[in-house]
């Protein structure tokens, strides 16, 4: 390597990406440089919604105490009319990931906590009032060159990372483009404190006559967002005697509200046309920009930093090659212009202003209500699209022998139980179900078994149905090996099988639920959650060397985490 390395990654922004990307890459004992040009973290509102996965990444980065005290979970959106009528509400039940699927929070008050969660690092720092303003990248290492209040400062890395927002100067540098649309239509955001209303959820006011958004959030703020006409200017309607106009519709009295702030915005929806060039990377919104409607940004910028972190982790210590990191733009990119179109999509319907329109809208929303099954699509959020990986780590099940789960369902040797089964999860989240272990009971799945790879079988010691070859690349991965048995089971799989085999009881019955639906009872599990392989057993040695191809496996290299029998959870390898 040419020159010196300060650390081995440089991220630029301070902002949630960015923090999030330093707690998991600090937690796999990587050396972290944050540069935040800022003196300090934003301390106004933003983001006032996350969600499920978000949570278990915060889970995974062991955070959950000191974030949720900022969260309202089962954050309940109700959408109505000019009337005040309800005519859509999106109230969904399911925790199938550990976490209710919406939360309100304060987002000045969770990016806190993820800065403050860096201190638990000793390889992790944070510089504030440091500038990048150039960058230079050769063959080996990357350096960012910033200004700060004490001069000139110069931090080489093996990989930079742009998490500095939508005018990220990182994307900018690598010249990717950023296309998509940002909507001619402004809003203006009112926050206070002191919620006068007291309604702990969201209503979304699609009323012709001006659109807007009223939202109940935690330590009793209040936040309301007005579509603006285009003659209103910025001036005048930040003026606080033309807010309390506004707000008279909700309020008995505006004037007496103690007003956080007065600000007006413009949506964008847009995707950078690559999210890595070189030893430079971007994530967040200097990646894409999402449009509020579905409370989607905050929580994309966590996927990423959780699609990614684990990653640069791998090709750090040697464990996969460079191009593993290719397969952050393969695999994030089209989950993210989803998320962009579907807010688009969302957008439009609230802020409609023909009356003709709106009263359409408004019939058609009481007609689809009528029926079940509409209804529920709606509430239980089911229109939001998952993330679903079909390139990059993983084993296509469509690229495998004809001997493979998939081809044997369609033969029908192995029956499809259920209109809903699938024929392979590869590539999708894997559930996180609540366990018993010898170390303790009811507790989430990935709290046992630790934030790196697993490889899962249900009913069977995976000991007992790979071969020594397979069980030493996954012992090279660093994988934890895992069985889940019904409850019943577990004082027999735990005096059978291996010392070094973690035994999970199934007391719930939703894993017993799940593989039932799928002919795949041996899953791989990489370390954000996601289904890299899934198989019957014996395809399990074939399946397992297509993944560790897919990311350009290194036997010689070191796992950042290894689990130990001892241990509930994993422990740092350095």
């Amino acid at each position: 390597m040419t020159g010196s390395v300060d650390c081995e990654v440089v991220i630029v922004g301070a902002g949630p990406s960015g923090l999030m990307l330093a707690n998991l890459l600090g937690m796999y004992g990587r050396s972290v440089t944050v540069l935040e040009a800022g003196a300090d973290l934003i301390d106004f509102p933003r983001g006032v919604g996350l969600d499920d996965e978000s949570f278990r990444t915060i889970q995974t980065a062991g955070l959950v105490d000191p974030v949720r005290r900022h969260t309202n979970p089962h954050h309940i959106m109700r959408l109505v009319n000019g009337a005040g009528k309800v005519i859509l509400v999106n109230d969904p039940q399911t925790d199938e990931f550990g976490w209710a699927r919406k939360h309100g929070f304060i987002q000045p008050e969770v990016d806190r906590a993820l800065y403050e969660g860096l201190a638990r690092f000793e390889k992790v720092r944070v510089l504030f009032g440091h500038e990048v303003v150039d960058v230079e990248e050769n063959a080996d290492s990357v350096t960012a060159i910033a200004v700060s209040p004490d001069g000139e400062v110069r931090i080489s890395a093996r990989y930079l990372v742009g998490c500095e927002g939508g005018k990220s100067p990182t994307r900018k540098r690598l010249g990717v483009s950023f296309e998509g649309e940002s909507p001619s239509t402004r809003w203006l955001v009112v926050d206070v404190n002191n919620d006068p209303l007291g309604t702990p959820n969201v209503f979304l006011g699609a009323d012709p006559k001006r659109p807007y958004v009223s939202i109940g959030l935690p330590h009793a703020v209040r936040r309301w967002e007005f579509m603006l006409t285009p003659d209103e200017t910025e001036e005048q309607v930040t003026d606080p005697g033309y807010v309390d106009a506004l707000l008279r519709d909700h309020v008995p009295d505006p004037s007496s509200l103690d007003v956080i702030r007065r600000r007006v915005f413009t949506h964008h929806g847009r995707v950078a046309g690559a999210f890595r060039r070189g030893r430079q990377l971007i994530a967040g919104d200097a990646a894409h920009l999402m449009p509020v409607w579905m409370g989607q940004g905050w929580n994309s910028g966590i996927r990423d930093a959780t699609n990614l972190a684990w990653k640069l982790a791998s090709v750090l210590t040697g464990q996969a090659g460079d191009a593993l990191l290719d397969t952050f733009t393969s695999e994030r990119k089209e989950h993210a212009q989803a998320m962009v179109d579907l807010s688009l999509t969302f957008g439009r319907v609230i802020k409609v202003t023909n009356p003709v329109v709106a009263t359409a809208r408004d019939v058609a929303a009481s007609l689809l209500n009528l029926f079940p099954s509409v209804k529920s699509y709606f509430a239980d959020m089911r229109f939001k699209p998952m993330p679903r990986y079909t390139r990059g780590v993983l084993a296509d099940p469509n690229s495998m022998v004809a001997g493979t789960a998939a081809a044997m369902l369609t033969r029908r040797i192995i029956p499809v139980r259920t209109a809903n089964s699938r024929i392979s999860p590869v590539g999708v989240q894997f559930p996180q179900p609540r366990v018993n272990c010898s170390a303790g009971i009811d507790l989430l799945l990935d709290d046992v078994i630790g934030p790196w790879w697993a490889v899962i079988v249900w009913g069977n010691s995976p000991r007992d149905v790979l071969p020594e070859s397979a069980i030493s690349q996954l012992e090279q991965l660093g994988a934890a090996l895992v069985s889940i048995v019904p409850e019943t089971q577990r004082p027999w799989a735990e005096a059978a099988m291996a010392e070094d085999v973690l035994v999970l009881g199934d007391h719930t019955g939703r894993m017993k639920a799940w593989f039932d639906d799928r002919p795949t009872p041996m899953v791989f599990l990489r370390p954000d959650r996601f289904v890299a392989g899934a198989c019957l057993t014996q395809e399990g040695p074939a399946t397992l060397e297509a993944i560790l191809r897919s990311m350009a496996f290194n036997p010689r290299g070191v796992a950042p985490y290894r689990r130990t029998a001892e241990h509930t959870g994993a422990e740092l390898t350095e």
